[in-house]
């Protein structure tokens, strides 16, 4: 059974101010089929983003019971299904282990119901990475990845993560782009 790859990242330009503009993107890959999505919203936040963009490519789907392997920079997100956070969550009622609401809950419920329709693993990648740069030091790189997702994966399967994480920050960055207001002239 094959599996489906998906890379998301979310973004907003002016975080944590009043105003501001937010974008996500997703890359579904399958086999040698993929597929680009991106939008965005204003008045937003960080994190709200980074969880629209696993949102919108598990609502791209077309059928459930699927293998899904979920590549995303964002810790809040993949730490979430990695450390089970969900389940504590549910449990105590949507609060987090200090007693406090949790953020955000109307997206995680969101998320949480797509994911149970499918076989679904997390995995963090490191974000703004420039693999073209002469400082980069890949190897550290390779090496803090395979810390967090197991040495399951080559240097050339990071490498093309990485990529397609590279890929998804620019597709929510044209998401930010789309909602940006444009300045009317008077004549």
């Amino acid at each position: 059974m094959k599996t489906l790859n998906l890379y998301t990242d979310g973004a907003c330009s002016g975080n944590q101010n009043n105003s501001n503009i937010g974008g996500w993107g997703c890359i579904l890959e399958y086999g040698s089929s993929t597929k680009e999505l991106y939008g965005g919203c204003i008045d937003t936040t960080n994190n709200r983003m980074e969880l629209t963009a696993v949102i919108e490519g598990f609502k791209a789907l077309t059928k459930d019971n699927l293998t899904i392997r979920v590549f995303t920079d964002s810790a809040y997100v993949a730490n979430c299904f990695r450390e089970n956070w969900h389940v504590s969550w549910l449990k105590n009622g949507w609060k987090t282990s200090g007693k406090k609401e949790v953020l955000n809950r109307d997206l995680w419920e969101t998320l949480i119901e797509l994911t149970q329709k499918h076989s679904t693993r997390f995995f963090r990648v490191k974000g703004h990475v420039n693999l073209e740069s002469k400082t980069a030091n890949l190897d550290k790189l390779y090496s803090q990845f395979t810390k967090w997702n197991g040495s399951s994966f080559s240097f050339d399967d990071f490498k093309y993560i990485t990529e397609m994480n590279i890929l998804a920050d620019k597709l929510a960055n044209k998401g930010i782009e789309s909602n940006r207001p444009t300045e009317s002239i008077e004549v």
